[in-house]
């Protein structure tokens, strides 16, 4: 009865007012008062700034062998919201040269993808890989480097010292066409710390997987998970009133530490810099704007809620993650450019899951301005975020809505790049930006489909016909090559 009802009313869902929606402040850094990339204008100390964005593990990202590589008869979704039947696209020197009918390829390599498909590369926009090592044992508890818990306030975190390059979920991402992953913290602290976005190829090393100049995100949490844990753990906030005060508190600080740095950069104080502390440099980057929350949260109320805290503190959400009810105030989203990160139909594990709906990702995309997007949370999920896109869609169709191949792929590729802050670079298949793509045996929604060939940087990191490209981590030295079916 209920699942009737939502087709009945999925076209007036998305008409249905949410109350005002201030704008994220979404102009650069500087204009909201901040450091930016570039320390305080005209400082009296050139030579130095503030630590909010020191990088303190470098990328040591190198793309892997390539060759220029022109794909033809392929069923192409770009990722902008166009098909190209029997279309072709060239990838020159790691990059998307062009892409259309009847190229100049003189010099590339030839593939022919009669009846198949070929889409960007797959974005995951939350993963634990490498912190949550597969496989997955009665010892998880201390094998997991997922949270810190010693504090609610795990800000100065970097979950990618954390990443274990040799965790098996790499290389099965590879083989299911995802070229890009943002690595998350856990989320039983209420500032989680910062994330980390990497290419999952063959490494020895976190840093030579780090895509170079990707910014950073942080991960928040609201409601049942850090409440809970402070229950248990005797310290924090145990309620949701009390997470909007710690909140509260952490950002004042933070906001105060950032003046201090700007005294003393702009040479109004002639004393020594101020005390580098970890947590209120996260913080103060996130009030700076070089830093967008990802925040893990359930319920509509308490998403609403923390846009308006959003707002009233001045800093950027970029994605709710989770967020199971997310439909309910679907237009309140669009209105703050905010994106839902969901699942196709997990529900019921937890109190504030339990209203959860498989048209979910659908009424989010059909609000003017939406987006939706599938992600993983699970090493397993993290091998078919396209399979997942595809029950989310049919969900949506169900109830009425239109949604081509060709806009759904966005689910799982330019809108994770928009809300991860690279869709400059990735997300789509368009001139100029990294040759990351998936040629698929098939539709790529199909759950008849494999990713045949995988590029990352123009690089064809995995083949599916070709057992010398198809990357094994050291845990599985040994085991013969998975036969093609």
């Amino acid at each position: 009865m209920k699942a009737n009802l939502l087709r009945a009313l999925a076209p007036l869902l998305m008409l249905l007012p949410c109350g005002p929606a201030p704008a994220q402040m979404d102009g650069p850094p500087r204009e909201r008062g901040g450091y930016g990339r570039h320390g305080p204008s005209d400082p009296a100390r050139p030579n130095e700034a503030a630590p909010y964005l020191r990088d303190l593990f470098p990328s040591t990202y190198k793309p892997l062998p390539r060759a220029d590589t022109l794909i033809v008869h392929a069923t192409i979704l770009d990722g902008a919201g166009h098909r190209i039947d029997d279309g072709q696209i060239l990838l020159h020197d790691g990059k998307v040269a062009a892409i259309g009918h009847e190229l100049d390829g003189k010099g590339a390599r030839q593939i022919d993808a009669h009846g198949r498909w070929v889409t960007p590369g797959i974005i995951d926009v939350h993963s634990h890989d490498g912190t949550y090592v597969v496989p997955l044992t009665a010892a998880d508890a201390n094998a997991s480097d997922v949270s810190e818990m010693s504090d609610p306030n795990a800000a100065g975190t970097w979950i990618e010292s954390a990443v274990n390059p040799q965790d098996p979920a790499f290389a099965k991402a590879l083989a299911s066409g995802v070229t890009t992953l943002q690595i998350l913290p856990g989320s039983s602290p209420i500032f989680g710390g910062r994330s980390v976005i990497l290419h999952p190829i063959p490494a020895t090393t976190m840093q030579a997987m780090k895509m170079p100049g990707a910014p950073w995100g942080m991960k928040m949490a609201c409601g049942e998970n850090p409440k809970g844990t402070d229950v248990e753990k005797g310290r924090g906030p145990t309620s949701r009133q009390g997470e909007i005060q710690f909140i509260r508190q952490a950002f004042a600080k933070a906001r105060h530490y950032m003046h201090e740095w700007d005294e003393y950069l702009t040479g109004k104080e002639d004393d020594d810099p101020p005390t580098d502390d970890p947590q209120l440099d996260t913080l103060a980057a996130v009030l700076n704007g070089d830093i967008a929350v990802q925040m893990h949260c359930y319920r509509s109320d308490e998403m609403a809620t923390m846009l308006d805290l959003s707002h009233a503190i001045g800093f950027r959400i970029a994605a709710f993650h989770h967020a199971v009810e997310a439909y309910k105030i679907a237009p309140l989203l669009a209105a703050n450019q905010v994106c839902a990160a969901v699942w196709s139909d997990w529900w019921g594990f937890k109190m504030e899951a339990l209203d959860a709906i498989r048209e979910n990702a659908a009424f989010v995309d059909a609000a003017p301005g939406g987006c939706a997007m599938m992600h993983s949370d699970s090493p397993v999920l993290g091998q078919r975020l396209n399979v997942e896109a595809g029950k989310a869609a049919a969900a949506g169709r169900r109830a009425g809505l239109s949604l081509p191949p060709e806009h759904v792929i966005a689910w799982v590729t330019a809108n994770p790049a928009k809300a991860m802050g690279i869709a400059d670079r990735v997300g789509s298949l368009e001139p100029g930006k990294d040759a990351d793509a998936v040629i698929w045996s098939a539709d790529p929604f199909s759950v008849y489909a494999h990713a045949d060939i995988v590029f990352v940087d123009g690089a064809i990191a995995f083949d599916r016909s070709d057992p010398a490209r198809q990357p094994r981590p050291d845990f599985e030295i040994g085991r013969a090559p998975e036969p093609r079916r």
